[in-house]
């Protein structure tokens, strides 16, 4: 299983970036996804996430600025940033938790992460 993330890059502090990320491989079925980020120097932070049901949840520092969403039939999940921060630089990554078959083999999936970077 593979995880592609684009849509990162560098903005003005206001402005929007849309991130997308495509699973590719043995894929039976997926559960979730969410959007984690890391600053340098910091952990890794839960941004947001949704289940294949669309049930979703964001960090608590999204407030309203970010939508998460998927398109099942691409296997691709979506993160819409508004109102972007320069507090919002980091490398962004995507997960996935997954079955890759009927009998429940998988589990978590990472991409590369993709680079964002706000400026005031």
């Amino acid at each position: 299983v593979q995880l592609v993330e684009s849509g990162g890059g560098s903005v003005q502090a206001g402005g929007s970036l849309r991130l997308s990320c495509a699973a590719s491989g043995s894929i039976f079925t997926l559960n979730a996804w969410g959007w984690y980020r890391q600053a340098p120097g910091k952990q890794r932070e839960l941004v947001a996430a949704i289940t294949s049901g669309g049930r979703t949840s964001y960090g608590d520092f999204v407030k309203g600025r970010f939508a998460i969403s998927i398109d099942n039939s691409k296997n691709t999940v979506y993160l819409q940033m508004n109102s972007l921060k320069p507090e919002d630089t980091a490398v962004y990554f995507c997960n996935a938790a997954l079955y890759s078959d009927p009998l429940g083999d998988g589990g978590d999936y990472w991409g590369q992460g993709t680079q964002v970077t706000v400026s005031s």
